[in-house]
């Protein structure tokens, strides 16, 4: 009999052990454009455990035929904002639970859309985190960089103009008060911001070093901290073993956090092809999105719409200059804030990115390559075993496609219908197969 289960909650494999073997899939590794046939995939103990021809079954496996769906790595969300899914008046007039309680259904769409892993890169999610980890709540696994770090009048400086100068009063706007975002100055300052968020669990540190759409008291023409404040988190941080990402847009802010060390650029939306180039040879990572900047966020001002639009204008021309340069090191990301419902279309991405990328080279960025970003975090990795690939060893994080999407990329952007089955660690949270 068939059945559509879709609750998030664990249904099959609820780690007591029991081995699961996938047979008659067609299997996207992660970084192949041809499809493996012919194998079978052992699951135990929440790892890829063996990949072979004719695996012979003990008694008490559970077998699940694939019956000719395309087998995926899961995908990883490497720019998301798992606590930021409201709109703007509601985040600012509401208490630190709600936020909680937002962030809680966030995190199952994210699974049921196929994410079985994000990185955080601004907001508190330490303790949904573990709450997801203890199979309290469903969710994917997150990659938590803690509270998004800049200057006063910096990209997370959210306080209006009713808040008073901070030479007077220190007055956090909600955000702030919430350590979803963190605002700080000078070499001491950082310091404290970035290992306050290691205290409570950050794989990596995200700072900013130019201006934002969804501040305030900053133009996107804006560049942020000086080089001795990145060079202070950037120091705090391969203190700690890991790295530093930026939110940046242009060319100047780009450039101010290479030079002292930043490994992966959010955003870059504005970059020119001499950055872009220089962030090749350096080895530098480029963590683009695309659909955040199709809708205006819910609670934009009309400056903040401007600048948003800004922003989205130069996509076109950063995207297409990448591939031109030939930039391989493009991790996959949404970067979706305040909207819910935009969320539930979260998938949209794979789609958008075929304006310059091929299918099999979105969904490597959707998994293999995002995958090896994940893995920077060395030491402070919570989780330690690769992503991103199905391969001998690897983390057993398998989604089941009705359909082929190296061929087809709109099969995945329909979740609900065309994910057949969602496996999180060994763990299935979703089927549609016969059983």
């Amino acid at each position: 009999m068939s059945e559509q289960i879709t609750h998030p909650r664990p249904i099959l494999g609820q780690r007591d052990g029991t081995p699961i073997l996938f047979r008659n899939a067609r299997i996207f590794t992660g970084n192949d454009e041809t499809l493996l046939e012919g194998y079978d995939v052992l699951v135990a103990d929440g790892r890829v455990a063996k990949i072979a021809k004719g695996i012979d079954v003990d008694a008490g496996w559970r077998v699940i035929d694939a019956e000719g769906r395309v087998m995926s790595p899961g995908f990883i969300d490497a720019h998301a904002h798992v606590m930021f899914q409201m709109s703007f008046p509601e985040a600012f007039g509401s208490d630190e639970f709600y936020w909680a309680y937002k962030a809680t259904a966030a995190a199952e769409t994210y699974l049921m859309n196929g994410f079985t892993t994000i990185r955080d890169v601004g907001g508190n999610t330490f303790s949904l985190k573990k709450n997801i980890d203890a199979g309290v709540v469903a969710g994917p696994r997150i990659y938590p960089s803690g509270p998004m770090i800049s200057q006063t009048s910096g990209h997370s400086d959210h306080r209006q103009d009713c808040h008073k100068c901070a030479a007077i009063l220190n007055e956090p706007s909600v955000p702030m008060k919430y350590h979803m975002v963190a605002v700080a100055d000078g070499h001491d300052g950082v310091l404290v911001a970035v290992r306050e968020a290691f205290r409570r669990g950050a794989s990596q540190i995200k700072i900013c070093t130019t201006g934002g759409t969804g501040s305030y008291a900053d133009p996107l023409d804006v560049t942020q901290f000086l080089p001795g404040e990145v060079q202070a988190a950037v120091a705090a941080a391969k203190d700690w073993g890991t790295y530093v990402c930026t939110h940046a847009y242009h060319d100047e802010g780009i450039r101010r956090a290479v030079e002292n060390g930043v490994k992966s650029v959010e955003h870059a939306n504005l970059a020119t092809e001499s950055t872009l180039k220089m962030m090749k040879e350096q080895d530098i990572w480029l963590s683009p999105q695309v659909i955040v900047y199709t809708k205006h966020p819910l609670g934009y001002t009309e400056d903040q719409k401007a600048k948003h639009d800004e922003a989205y204008a130069g996509i076109d021309r950063m995207m297409a200059t990448a591939r031109k340069i030939g930039f391989q090191k493009i991790a996959f990301g949404t970067d979706i804030i305040t909207d819910p419902e935009l969320l539930q279309r979260a998938n949209d991405e794979f789609r958008l990115r075929t304006k310059w990328f091929t299918p099999f080279e979105v969904m490597r960025q959707a998994t293999a390559l995002s995958g090896e970003l994940l893995a920077m975090s060395g030491p402070r990795n919570p989780y330690k075993g690769k992503l991103g690939v199905i391969e001998e060893g690897a983390l057993a994080d398998i989604l089941l496609i009705d359909g082929n999407p190296l061929d087809d990329i709109e099969v995945v952007t329909r979740p609900a219908d065309t994910l057949h089955l969602i496996m999180k660690n060994g763990v299935v949270h979703k089927t549609a197969l016969a059983r």
